[in-house]
């Protein structure tokens, strides 16, 4: 597999993210093709699994938050900034609300969502999240947030298609993850990680790829979870 150097070199106009996605491979596509997102579009998705889901995804909503809005803090300037903030209001806003009515129309009670377990792969979600606000890093904290919302940007349009009119919690979630709007965070946040690699050092761009690719990983895994494939 070419090196970052090697990828520019060859490629004219090279992306650093066009770079890190063929670094994933195989997973990536694992992601993008899950048979959870298949049946979302279908509509047949069991209603445990999307208990499941729904309940472990909104563990690291806070998670997320922090993030973003570390990132933000650590951008150049208010031109960069803005439409972070304006995709931290659609988090905190509709998508929180997506959530309250799925759980909802689910019949999940305060009680499961205060005592069901973490699942270990939201845990280890919540931690490589956590971990990159830490760093004070632009790159490493861009590294996670382009996997997750690219990856489900790229779901998200596959399906597009076949999106189903019933139930609301199987087309809004599809919804929120496709459609131009969306496909402008994705440019945005692809478009800042493309830009910091200019500073980043041989060892930074190694961190950035590791950071990458353990969160896609992450994220087939959280999938899998959902299922009941995997922990």
């Amino acid at each position: 597999m070419a090196t970052w150097d090697e990828f520019r070199s060859s490629n004219a106009g090279a992306r650093f993210t066009d770079w890190l996605r063929a670094q994933a491979g195989d997973i990536w596509d694992s992601v993008v093709g899950h048979p959870f997102t298949d049946q979302l579009a279908a509509a047949t998705v069991d209603k445990d699994a999307m208990r499941r889901y729904l309940i472990q995804d909104h563990r690291f909503l806070d998670a997320f938050v922090v993030l973003l809005s570390s990132a933000i803090s650590k951008m150049q300037c208010l031109e960069d900034r803005i439409p972070g903030c304006q995709f931290l209001a659609l988090i905190t806003g509709r998508e929180n609300t997506y959530f309250e009515r799925s759980f909802e129309a689910l019949g999940v009670t305060a009680e499961d969502r205060a005592t069901v377990p973490d699942a270990p792969v939201a845990t280890s979600l919540i931690g490589v999240m956590r971990s990159a606000a830490a760093s004070g890093e632009l790159a490493q904290m861009l590294a996670v947030l382009v996997v997750a919302e690219w990856s489900y940007l790229s779901w998200g349009e596959r399906v597009l298609p076949q999106r189903p009119s019933e139930p609301f919690w199987c087309y809004e979630w599809i919804d929120l993850h496709s459609g131009e709007g969306f496909q402008g965070v994705v440019a945005y946040l692809r478009g800042l990680l493309d830009k910091e690699v200019a500073a980043l050092s041989a060892q930074d761009v190694a961190r950035c790829q590791e950071t990458f690719l353990e969160t896609v990983r992450l994220e087939k895994a959280f999938f899998d979870m959902a299922l009941g494939t995997s922990a």
